[in-house]
């Protein structure tokens, strides 16, 4: 039987290898969809959290390399996941595996982050920082047993990237970016910033929608991700 182009799917903050489901099933013929997550959910919940970038992105790489196949693969990364998604990316290059393509999505870039300390929040301010970002269920914040559970996991995510050293700042990739943003994104006006950091071919575009604008086009977005 021949092998599938793999697809890999990097979590947005406080997300898990379940975040992209409802994208598998407009996964297209050819490609097998492979999420991976970061330790201290899902799957992987007994592990413990990880709080530097550097680890984190360690830690997708090795998922990666132990499971890829002899096909190419594509790399895809939301929010949060499109910064680790650039950095893995980048480590991949060094292993001389280097993902064909690179779709990141929900993020402008590096330089473009804002500097809020959602890591360091209350529970009141963090809960209505998720409200205005979305993406996480109400029960969720509205819950305070289930908030408690989430809440470590969603700082430690936040904190990846507000102690970072912005290394991702200093390299290109040698791989094609597509970026997608929501058009009610703050920053959607910036995404083609990502240009600068590919020595390869870019390509931008604005779908209808805030930060999580990916559970509207579920469809299109997935045609964006495996499209040649």
């Amino acid at each position: 039987m021949e092998e599938e182009t793999q697809l890999f799917l990097v979590h947005f903050a406080g997300g898990n290898r379940y975040s992209f489901q409802f994208l598998k099933p407009f996964v297209p013929l050819g490609y097998l969809f492979c999420p991976i997550e970061l330790p201290g959910r899902g799957k992987r919940l007994n592990e413990r959290l990880l709080f530097s970038e550097n680890e984190a992105t360690d830690d997708l790489v090795r998922q990666i390399v132990a499971d890829r196949n002899t096909r190419p693969y594509v790399l895809f990364g939301h929010s949060m996941g499109a910064s680790l998604a650039f950095r893995v990316a980048k480590k991949m290059e060094t292993l001389k595996d280097a993902p064909t393509r690179l779709i990141l999505s929900g993020n402008a870039g590096p330089g473009t982050h804002d500097d809020k300390r959602r890591s360091k929040m209350t529970d009141t301010e963090l809960k209505e920082e998720l409200l205005t970002l979305g993406g996480v269920a109400d029960e969720v914040i509205d819950n305070d047993e289930l908030f408690d559970f989430f809440s470590p996991i969603i700082r430690a995510d936040f904190g990846l990237f507000e102690n970072s050293n912005d290394l991702e700042n200093t390299f290109k990739v040698e791989v094609p970016i597509r970026a997608v943003m929501g058009t009610k994104e703050d920053n959607a006006n910036e995404i083609d910033n990502w240009k600068r950091f590919t020595s390869k071919e870019f390509q931008s575009e604005l779908l209808e929608g805030n930060h999580f604008f990916i559970h509207d086009h579920p469809a299109e977005l997935m045609k964006i991700i495996t499209e040649e």
